[in-house]
């Protein structure tokens, strides 16, 4: 691809390829808690996933994409007004525990972030017409941070030794329960933003939850073992050398947004 996460083309050169990026409503930003909102018509989001058929676990070059191709999804509540399909989910992550997320919390960067994608199905046909219209996709981020192992993010990881390259993709043989990667605790933030990589249309509803998911080191270390070429390419000759890491975009401004906060009552089990 003509961009990536390298110096030569990484996010600061995206707004030469792609004029969308250097927008007022990029993604991510750096959210600052005492400037968030707190709006009383926020209530906590519905998701439900049901018969969920991940059919498909591939090397995007900029990520392992899991795809989603059957079952029934439905994520409505907080600011959103229609019904949004799970399309995929896909991670972001750093080569040491010290980067990885896209979006901050205080400054504060996380060694990953998990990203959900959902398309609103009440107003588009597809979801490529979604993804590049206003409000056509909502992404819920989660941030995994080094702890226990997760059990179905190991699911995915058993896998990426077979998708090692850019390109390469694997049927998934077992069912995958995305609802295991929502915290219990349902407090997040909410803005409205845009795809975090090219061509970073602004259609998106972000809703980033503040309790983080516990991850294992090893399940890190299995995401930082990914290449970003093909077998048949020659390797880059560039700082990541190959490697699918530093896959994150900086926080971008905030501008004129208005970042608002749900918390949530509950208390973490």
């Amino acid at each position: 691809m003509v961009w990536g996460y390298a110096k030569g083309n990484g996010p600061a050169t995206w707004p030469s390829l792609f004029p969308v990026a250097g927008g007022s409503r990029q993604s991510p930003i750096d959210i600052k808690c005492r400037g968030c909102c707190e709006d009383s018509k926020l209530n906590r989001l519905q998701v439900a996933y049901q018969g969920i058929h991940v059919s498909e676990l591939s090397n995007t070059e900029s990520s392992w994409k899991a795809q989603v191709s059957g079952g029934e999804s439905c994520l409505t509540g907080g600011p959103l007004g229609n019904k949004y399909v799970l399309e995929q989910f896909h991670c972001h992550w750093g080569r040491t525990n010290d980067t990885g997320s896209e979006h901050t919390i205080d400054g504060q960067e996380f060694p990953a972030e998990l990203h959900l994608v959902h398309w609103n199905k009440d107003l588009f046909g597809s979801f490529a017409e979604a993804a590049a219209s206003d409000g056509g996709l909502a992404v819920l981020g989660i941030f995994p941070t080094i702890g226990q192992e997760h059990d179905e993010m190991n699911k995915i990881v058993k896998l990426l030794p077979f998708i090692q390259h850019k390109g390469q993709a694997i049927t998934i043989p077992e069912p995958i329960n995305p609802l295991a990667f929502l915290p219990k605790n349902g407090s997040y933030f909410a803005y409205p933003g845009s795809l975090t990589t090219p061509p970073c249309y602004e259609s998106v509803t972000w809703l980033v939850y503040g309790q983080p998911l516990q991850v294992s080191e090893g399940q890190l270390d299995a995401f930082r073992a990914m290449k970003s070429y093909h077998p048949s390419e020659c390797c880059p000759q560039d700082e990541l050398e190959g490697c699918l890491v530093e896959n994150y975009r900086p926080p971008c401004p905030l501008n004129e947004r208005v970042v608002k906060v749900y918390r949530d009552s509950q208390e973490e089990e």
